[in-house]
């Protein structure tokens, strides 16, 4: 795997352990693939890792969660609730100092300390689990399930082992089948991987990484699986200004792979609209409710 291209007791529900046929990729006789990208958090899990704001004046940390900084982030410093306050964005104590890797020492190692993304995956499976299921939850499980490429491309800035070894812990706790077959692993600001997509004076936005990364993959995936235009490819993810780019990823990538198909799942405030992406055009369908549940991302 090119990482960048790339049972405990709990108190939340297992997946059910009844033997499945796994299902074949839609476009199966025709050596199609069908690939997934997947943003993280709020999308695939709801995790309680910490972001941190500073007050403008005495520098007072106040914690708030990733949910209110979907909702409340463009107002930082600015106006409402948060607007003495601002980011500091310092990897080590800054605001988003907990989506990061830190440098464990030996002996916090040897005494079993994780990074914050592998701990915050751990603790979240002590809650029920219709707290921490994204809304994405199912066609991840899917997609694992069916040994569909998976590429995870997030916001955080962790290096794309810690990705791994906190999905692990799904896998050790009965919540996923198997490891991911992993296509590519883009947590978008960890500055190897932001080096990696080009972003060396460290310039673009996360939504404008993310978009890179989406292009990178699919690249990724036609120079492993070929270059077969009856592949499918389908990134979901919970904010709207992600989404805007993912879109216009997308459409490049059409006008490029015109008979590839290529569609965004939208779950911003857990829900989820389909999004078919054509040349000039997008068409929407809403695909949540109960009817939806045994059906892949791709086959709606």
């Amino acid at each position: 795997m090119k990482i960048f291209r790339r049972n405990h007791p709990s108190d939340s529900q297992l997946e059910l352990n009844i033997p499945q046929e796994t299902e074949n990729d839609r476009n199966f006789s025709k050596d199609g693939r069908s690939f997934y990208f997947f943003d993280f958090d709020d999308n695939i899990m709801h995790l309680s890792t910490k972001i941190v704001l500073f007050h403008k004046e005495s520098g007072e940390e106040k914690i708030i969660s990733s949910h209110e900084l979907a909702s409340e982030g463009e107002n930082v410093g600015k106006r409402g609730q948060f607007v003495d306050y601002k980011f500091n964005y310092d990897d080590q104590y800054g605001s988003f100092r907990y989506f990061r890797d830190k440098d464990l020492s030996y002996l916090e190692r040897l005494l079993g300390k994780k990074q914050s993304f592998v701990a915050d995956i751990a603790e979240a499976l002590q809650r029920p689990d219709y707290h921490w299921k994204g809304p994405s939850w199912k066609f991840f499980h899917y997609a694992v399930y069916n040994r569909r490429p998976v590429s995870i491309i997030t916001a955080r800035g962790h290096y794309p082992e810690t990705i791994c070894e906190g999905i692990k812990v799904l896998v050790k706790r009965g919540h996923l089948p198997r490891i991911p077959n992993y296509l590519c692993i883009y947590p978008v600001s960890n500055k190897v991987v932001r080096m990696d997509l080009g972003d060396s004076l460290f310039t673009l936005s996360t939504a404008q990484l993310k978009k890179v990364a989406i292009i990178k993959s699919v690249e990724s995936a036609f120079l492993k699986y070929g270059n077969n235009p009856h592949h499918r490819f389908g990134m979901s993810d919970d904010d709207p200004k992600n989404v805007e780019l993912i879109e216009q990823a997308m459409i490049e990538l059409k006008k490029k792979y015109n008979e590839t198909s290529f569609f965004v799942i939208d779950t911003h405030n857990g829900g989820q609209i389909k999004k078919e992406i054509f040349v000039d055009h997008i068409e929407d369908r809403q695909v949540s409710g109960p009817q939806f549940e045994s059906l892949s991302l791709f086959d709606l």
